[in-house]
């Protein structure tokens, strides 16, 4: 089946119009670029006043030509696209290229030109890129519809690479290729999105995950426009077991309006894009040098590969500095088995280190067979995935053969850090062995690659998940949604125990001597809250009272409670008093879904109670959620010491919280199309079990509201 961006992204023909014989003009850019790399298809350019440009026969209109291009480039100023967009649509045009700008980011103006274009788009169905774009560039099909100057600049490429460039800054996308180029690194496809009005980045993402010359794609971001299909897109990289590097750039821009949850508060938006990058498997990236050496690493096979490596040094000291970089940045360097040890211990002397780091001594490379049996042991063993060798140029040329046997014969990762120069360096790379020339930058690429490896199985783990969430809900299978709108917290808590998250002992009291009663029954201590759908806030109109000792202690709270809304809230309707049990030794959670205007639902857990806010101890992902992704997010926590025994104290029941945790988003996921979001906080993990203390639910209708219903 033929990708609906074909026509754009790997065209047959090209239709250059405003063209320009000028090779250093707008119009004149693309064209010299097809005539210099020899575009094998037809190149049509369009001027009233020209028979020729650049060796290319010149039509006076794209009524004139002979065909109907593939795409069209517009090279003309902002006011007249739109018309000449028209009349590539009478003619059948199915994709095109506006480089103008004076678009959205223009002003009002600009913003109604922008604006009609997405119109046209709509109705016509034509493939529009930009506009405000530089174009795109289909290295392996010789096709350029795009004006960026770079590619006369930067080195020439014999044929397609595997990195594929997506960009929403033009100057971006040309500081990545001439990076990429520099590094004799190969790019399959050159794309700036510009200001998206008809084609979204996850748009282009979907065509190069499909694209089977692309490898690995490096991406800079402002915004996503369509989460979801970004979600999509990613997830088949993932399946394909393809890289995909994004720069996010931006804050966290939270917007003037009220914020009516804890949850909300704490999914902000760019904390919320890393939690999303994490889960999908998308290396986040700090710099454009850290993605261009990710996207060179990623060319270097592996038979797996994940955050456990062995650093093997000549210099126990240059070791031990590799070795401590690499912790820092998160990677493991486990003490090797036993039986490794000794192995090794067979070809290094006493003085030598066996347990990890390595220090096989200067001595030991003079013996090639010696160096071949370490290196063959380290590549053997399963305790490892990844083996980083440290050496001196010279020393490292007599290492190099060794290396990159055993490295192909083993399918074992080998990365080099060459200090001095190596004269084998290009013999290692070509043989399969990533070299380094740097600690600090070895290490800013190894550490988020090899977490990469690491993470991939969970991420098509969530995939399948993900999938067979929605195959349940088109065949009725799943949960059938309940009214929600207008629940009070009781009523919220016994929903929620539908889904396996069980409730603190609690009754509902309609007067004094009914709230007294029930606190005998549930036993002592007891807290009383003001039950009403209306009551936001409940500790603000004095609707809460806490650590209620007898009867009389509890009649008398009603009493106050009542007569504090009365005055503070007149117009709510109350149902009563809740009468709960006080739970003590426990472990405090919040836990909330919240629908996120770019990814939808997404799961925040946390630090509860008092101290969330505080705090601000919390990690987020993307619904579905089961018990497994629960326990992942929980072990994400600063403060998951204190549900592991921390200091002593008794463990607190973490399967349970993770059973509740999933049950929180099934339960959000049931009502999807209904709710706001959904909060629990606290949430209690005991000794045994956990309790639901206090719920929220907000209604999609109340989305816009500051109403909050507990």
């Amino acid at each position: 089946m033929v990708h609906p961006l074909t026509p754009l992204l790997a065209p047959r023909s090209i239709a250059v119009i405003g063209a320009s014989a000028d090779p250093s003009r707008i119009g004149g850019v693309a064209l010299d670029h097809l005539r210099r790399e020899g575009f094998p298809g037809s190149v049509y350019p369009v001027h009233p006043e020209r028979h020729e440009v650049l060796g290319y026969r010149c039509y006076a209109s794209i009524e004139a030509l002979p065909e109907v291009p593939d795409v069209a480039v517009i090279a003309l100023r902002a006011p007249s696209v739109l018309p000449m967009l028209e009349r590539c649509a009478a003619l059948g045009v199915p994709a095109a290229v506006v480089y103008a700008a004076g678009f959205a980011e223009a002003g009002a103006q600009g913003a109604a030109l922008q604006s009609a274009l997405q119109a046209f788009a709509q109705r016509t169905g034509m493939k529009i890129s930009g506009p405000n774009c530089l174009g795109s560039a289909n290295i392996g099909a010789r096709a350029y519809t795009t004006f960026a100057g770079v590619f006369r600049d930067a080195p020439s490429e014999s044929g397609a690479g595997r990195i594929g460039i997506l960009t929403q800054s033009g100057n971006v996308c040309t500081a990545l290729y001439e990076l990429l180029r520099r590094m004799n690194v190969g790019v399959s496809h050159f794309v700036n999105t510009g200001n998206e009005a008809a084609i979204e980045f996850s748009d282009y993402l979907e065509y190069l995950a499909d694209d089977p010359q692309t490898q690995c794609v490096v991406g800079y971001v402002e915004q996503l426009r369509d989460g979801q299909r970004f979600v999509r897109a990613a997830l088949e990289f993932a399946a394909q077991d393809k890289l995909l590097v994004i720069y996010k750039a931006g804050e966290t821009v939270k917007g003037s309006e009220a914020v009516r949850s804890h949850t909300a508060a704490l999914a902000g938006d760019l904390s919320l894009y890393r939690a999303v990058f994490r889960q999908l498997n998308v290396v986040e990236a700090e710099d454009f040098t850290q993605m261009a050496d990710l996207a060179w690493l990623s060319g270097f096979s592996r038979r797996s590969g994940g955050t456990r490596l062995a650093v093997v040094s000549v210099s126990g000291a240059m070791g031990a500095v590799l070795a401590d970089r690499l912790t820092l940045a998160g990677l493991e360097l486990p003490d090797l088995p036993a039986e490794v040890q000794q192995a090794l211990r067979a070809n290094i002397p006493d003085y030598g280190m066996v347990a990890n780091p390595v220090d096989i001594t200067g001595n030991v490379v003079n013996a090639s067979a010696a160096v071949r049996a370490i290196m063959e042991e380290l590549a053997a063993t399963p305790a490892l995935d990844v083996v980083v060798v440290n050496a001196p140029g010279y020393l490292l040329d007599r290492m190099a053969d060794v290396l990159i046997d055993v490295s192909r014969k083993s399918g074992r990762l080998f990365v080099v850090v060459d200090t001095g120069s190596a004269g084998a360096r290009t013999r290692l790379i070509t043989g399969g062995v990533p070299v380094f020339d740097d600690f600090g930058r070895a290490v800013r690429a190894l550490a988020p690659y090899c977490r990469w490896l690491a993470q991939a199985p969970s991420t098509r783990r969530w995939a399948e998940l993900r999938k067979t969430l929605d195959s349940d809900a088109s065949s009725g299978r799943g949960p059938v949604a309940e009214p929600i709108e207008g629940r009070d917290e009781h009523q919220i808590k016994r929903w929620l125990a539908g889904f396996g998250v069980p409730a603190v002992q609690e009754a509902v009291a309609t007067d004094a001597d009914a709230a007294a009663l029930a606190a005998q029954r549930i036993g002592f201590p007891v807290a009383l809250k003001v039950l009403s759908a209306d009551i936001a806030h409940k500790t603000e109109v004095g609707g809460v009272r806490l650590g209620l000792t007898d009867a009389q202690q509890v009649r008398a709270a009603f009493r106050d409670i009542m007569a504090s809304i009365r005055e503070k809230a007149p117009l709510a309707t109350v149902s009563g008093a809740l009468v709960q049990k006080q739970s003590r030794g426990a472990v405090e959670l919040i836990v909330g879904v919240t629908v996120d205007p770019v990814f939808g639902q997404a799961l925040t857990v946390g630090l509860g109670g008092v101290l969330t806010e505080l705090y601000k101890d919390v990690t987020h992902r993307l619904l579905p959620v089961d018990d497994a992704l629960a326990d992942e997010m929980l072990r994400e926590l600063r403060a998951f010491p204190l549900l592991d025994g921390f200091r002593g104290a008794p463990k607190a029941d973490i399967r349970a919280a993770c059973r509740a945790i999933a049950g929180i988003a099934a339960a959000a996921h049931a009502q999807r199309t209904a709710i706001a979001q959904i909060e629990v906080n606290p949430l209690h993990v005991l000794a045994e079990g956990v309790i639901v203390i206090d719920a929220l639910v907000l209604a999609a209708a109340d989305g816009n509201t500051t109403e909050e219903r507990r």
